[in-house]
Order: C-alpha cells, then structure tokens, then sequence
C-alpha cells in the first residue's frame, strides 16, 4: 500500500463526494491540488482512495469487472503503470490496442466513475522485466540507465513524444479523469544523476502535462527521489491480515490521510513479463501477481475487500454500488497431451536463425528491425573438436547438450562443465538460455566467449525462441510425433482442453512436469516450475473457445503425464 503524505487532522463527518466525480463534474477549472493539509479538488477538500489496477496484466475483456469492484469497494481512485517495454518492444514501433489500450483503460474508469493517477516512469519496477525499460536501450554498452545520459535522455523523448500526447486529452482539464501524474518511480533509492528528476519532470510539462505532479519513495529517501511542486507518496508494505489491513486504512481515513493501495488488483505476469530480484542470489519474480490484494489474481472477492467495503459504507453519506457477481471458475476434463515434438525437431519451424563467428547475447541479435530479443529463449550451437572443461557465462539460466545429449547446467554461480572426450571431429555443443531478467542487470544470453580449455569457440548458430503467436501458427503444419513414453529433454506437447459450451475461468495444476511455460490458443499463461511455491497457473476463460483449445507446454527438462485444472488456485 501507498499513502500521499500531507499533514492531517482527525475526521469530522461522513463523507459524500459524489459531485466530485469524473462523470458529473462537468465544469473544470482547478484540478487536484496539494494543500498543507489536504488535497482539494475544485476548491473542495478531496481525499484519494486509490486502488492499484494494471490493465496489462489482465485480459482486456475483465477490465471492466475489476474497475467495477473497485468503485463497489468504495474507492474513488484507480492508479496504473504505463510499461515503456511492452508499448514500444521496438525501437520506433509502438503497440496502443487490445490488452495494451492504455487510453481505453482509462476512459473505461471514467465511464464507471473513478479518476486515475497515471504512472508513465520511464523506469515503473512493478516486478516487470528491467522495470518496464526496453531491452533494446541495452544495446549500447555505455548507456546509464535512469540518468541524464544523452543516449537514455533521447530514447525517452521519443518515447513521450509519442506517449504524452496520448495522455492530454485524458487530462482532467481536458474533461478527463486524470488527476495526477508521477515523475518516474521510487528514484530515491536509485539517485544516481541529481539532475535526472528534474529532466523527467521538465520532459512531462513541456509536452502537455498540466495537472498535479506525484513522485514515490519511501520514508527514508523521499528527499532524493522528489521534484520541486511535487507531492510525495511514501510506500510501506506488509499489512497482510485482513483486520490489520482494515485497522490501518481506518486509521489513514480518520486522520484525513489519501492513500494508495498498491495492489487492489495484482492479476498476472503473463507470458515471459515478469523481472527478478538479487540479493546475493538470482531470483524470478514468480508468474502470479496476487500480490494478496483486496482481489485476488483472478478477481475474485477476499477478506479485505468486505472489510474496506464495510468501512467505506461507513464514512459514505449515500450508498455504496453493489458489488458484480462472483467470478464463476470450473474443473475441466484433464489434459493428457497426445502429441510431441523435440526442440531440434522445431528450429525449421524459426525465424531464420543467425550466424555470427562468436556468441551474441539477446538484446544485440540482429533482429525485430534490429531491436533484438526481449523476451524467452535463445540456442546457440556451434561445432567442437574436442572434450574438456567447458566455461561460460550466461544470464540467467543455461542448460548445455552435446548433441542432444544434456550435460549440465549453467548459471551465474555455475560457468564451467566438464565435456567428456569423444573421437568425431563434427560433434555439435547446444546451449539454450532462459532469460528471467532484473530490474537493471544489463545483457541476456551468453555473455563473453564459450571456452574449451581455454580456447574460444567460434562459428555460432544462434536460433531465437521467442515464442510469439505466429511461430505457434507455424508449428501447426509440423509432423508432430505421438506421445508414447516419458521423454527427456526440451520439447513441444500438444493437448485439446475441452471447454464445453460456456468457458470459464480455471486454474492449471501440472504434476509431474518439471519446468516450462503452458500456452493456450497461442496465449502464454507464463512460467511453471516444480520448485514452487507457485502450484497453479491462472487460465482466463475468455482465453478459451467453447468446444476444444489447443494447449501446447515446452518443456524443458522431462515430461510429465497430465495437465490437470482446478477451481482454486494453490500458492
């Protein structure tokens, strides 16, 4: 949760802000202001109850029902990250529809009556792949990231001169509902260029920005991440327990303090989005956001939320709107996949692969109009001579062949393996590198040379695997073989789910399997790995057709037998 911090005093009356509301304030002429005491809207004193809802991590089809729940809630707010990443995966190509139509998100939220705190960064963290910068800024080695550096500064210009004029006409002085908007994100704890926030603020007003001005720290350097007229939100977590949660936003109510709560609704790391986290070691981000928010990855109702219901409709002089109906989730039939296909058998099935003398690592591979790879695996082969020890480094994770045959795997605590000798000159070595990202850690793939003894490999074919939907279009024409015994190695399986006449909402269990992703009709529901904690995928039902879907899983390290579903998640 996120709280604005401006001095309070304790709570006269009941509250009735109903005139203060996107779709009857018609006329406009002073938008949200940071008093010393208190926030006002038209003049009018104004408290923020804010709820954050990420419209790109949830089917576009449930946006509405989540907004909605917010405002039954009694929330007034509804806060969003804008990822640079995902709206611009190419360097000059910007991608605003379908699950990635910010505009329609936030119009959505006027329509029901909330306003909106836009969140541009550049950088958002959000537990998103390098905090929502796009991979193709690391392509120049000298770059400093979140800086004044003149190469970060331009891509970031570009990158709002398209963004910002999107974001005008939501403005609440242009009759939109936004309120407020933040100067980049929890740049305290960063504070690596003085004049950055400064560049950052400078970068919005001048495009267009008008209204009130927010940035996000956390109580111990909120003086190095704010900006001159700005108002500050400082972070604190860890209010897990329902009561407590009440107990706090109550709190927050009485003494007039505006509030964020961050997560109301977490949703999903779909596909290849989520970052990672190091702290003396490497560590994904899993694929749920559940964030054990007011709504839970799927949407549904928790403690919280009644409780917070219960409080609002307390402090509210009308009454609050009724909350949308449950969620309905279903049980399956289980999946018994039918057919398969081994990683080699799939490398025709790519994009062309590359040739370079030496290893490239992902984000400078000459591809997507030379914006190279964001997101999933890359292969490298190349052709040895001999055995010995094997030594590279490789970010994050690398699983190592020797024609076809695992050896080993690599990591950053693990850069060498032993190659056993063999006497056929044309061996090929096979290195398939995961990538699951930092929040800044620059370079994914094979980083340096691959050594034998010391002695560089050379003459590298370089397959990247993305995994987009028209290279699972492709694998349809394939010559899939049938499933007959347990295979070890990377590998394609393909499955029919049966949804019936009227598909919903469900949750996949995958015993048995090891360490992959699952993709429904070309969606990727993200990363499933038998460590844990995370025992469940969430699979949308308006991701699913009625009658059969096509679920394929790669694979990496051995199959299992059956994909299971279930109407609760497990974590």
């Amino acid at each position: 949760m996120s709280i604005f911090l401006l001095p309070s005093f304790p709570f006269p009356c009941r509250s009735n802000w109903s005139y203060l509301n996107p779709l009857t304030l018609k006329k406009r002429s002073e938008g949200l202001v940071g008093r010393c005491a208190h926030f006002t809207l038209e003049g009018h004193k104004f408290l923020i109850f804010g709820g954050s809802i990420h419209y790109f991590r949830m089917p576009r089809e449930y946006w509405r029902d989540r907004l909605l729940k917010l405002k039954a809630c009694g929330f007034n707010t509804v806060t969003t990250y804008i990822p640079w990443n995902l709206h611009e995966p190419e360097r000059g190509q910007f991608y605003f529809s379908g699950n990635l139509d910010m505009e329609a998100f936030v119009l959505l939220a006027a329509k029901i009556g909330l306003w909106v705190i836009l969140r541009p960064g550049p950088y958002i963290c959000a537990e998103v792949d390098l905090g929502g910068l796009p991979s193709w800024l690391l392509q120049d080695p000298n770059m400093k990231l979140r800086t004044t550096d003149k190469g970060f500064v331009e891509a970031v210009d570009k990158y709002f001169d398209h963004l910002i004029p999107r974001v005008i006409p939501l403005q609440y002085h242009r009759g939109g509902p936004v309120i407020a908007v933040q100067v980049e994100n929890e740049y305290g704890s960063f504070n690596k260029d003085k004049d950055y926030m400064s560049y950052v603020k400078e970068a919005l007003l001048k495009r267009g920005i008008v209204e009130l001005l927010l940035t996000s720290d956390n109580e111990k350097e909120i003086e190095q991440g704010s900006v001159e007229g700005g108002t500050n939100l400082e972070l604190f977590q860890d209010l897990v327990f329902a009561l407590v949660f009440e107990q706090t936003v109550s709190e927050l109510i009485n003494r007039e303090i505006s509030f964020n709560a961050y997560m109301f609704h977490g949703g999903t790391n779909f596909g290849f989005i989520n970052g990672a986290v190091y702290f003396g070691m490497h560590r994904g981000v899993v694929t749920s956001y559940d964030y054990d928010a007011v709504l839970t990855e799927a949407g549904d109702y928790t403690e919280k939320y009644f409780k917070l219901r219960e409080l609002f409709a307390s402090i509210s002089e009308k009454p609050l709107p009724l909350s949308p109906q449950h969620t309905l989730k279903t049980v399956y039939p289980s999946v018994r996949p039918s057919h398969f296909l081994p990683l080699w058998e799939v490398l025709q099935y790519l994009n062309e692969p590359v040739k370079s003398h030496i290893p490239v690592n992902m984000e400078n591979l000459p591809i997507n109009n030379g914006s190279g790879q964001s997101f999933g695996f890359v292969l490298y082969e190349t052709s040895i001579c001999s055995g010995g020890r094997l030594h590279a480094e490789v970010h994050d994770i690398g699983q190592v062949f020797l024609n076809y045959t695992i050896l080993g795997v690599l990591n950053e605590k693990v850069q060498d393996l032993f190659i056993p000798n063999f006497t056929v000159c044309s061996s090929r070595i096979q290195v398939i590198l995961c990538f699951y990202s930092l929040y800044c850690l620059p370079s994914a793939g094979l980083i340096g040379p691959v050594k034998i003894n010391n002695v560089s490999l050379e003459g590298f074919t370089i397959y990247s695997l993305e995994m987009k939907m028209s290279f699972f279009q492709r694998l349809r024409s394939a010559n899939w073989r049938p499933v007959s015994v347990r295979y070890l190695g990377p590998a394609f399986y393909l499955g029919t789910l049966k949804a019936g006449s009227f598909p919903r909402d469900t949750f996949l269990r995958l015993p048995g399997w090891v360490s992959g992703f699952v993709f429904i009709n070309g969606h990727n529901l993200g990363r499933y790995w038998n460590i844990g904690p995370q025992e469940t995928l969430y699979l949308p039902g308006v991701w699913l057709h009625p009658g059969d879907n096509e679920i394929i899983l790669f694979e990496k390290i051995s199959s299992g037998s059956h994909i299971y579903s279930t109407g609760l998640p497990k974590l």
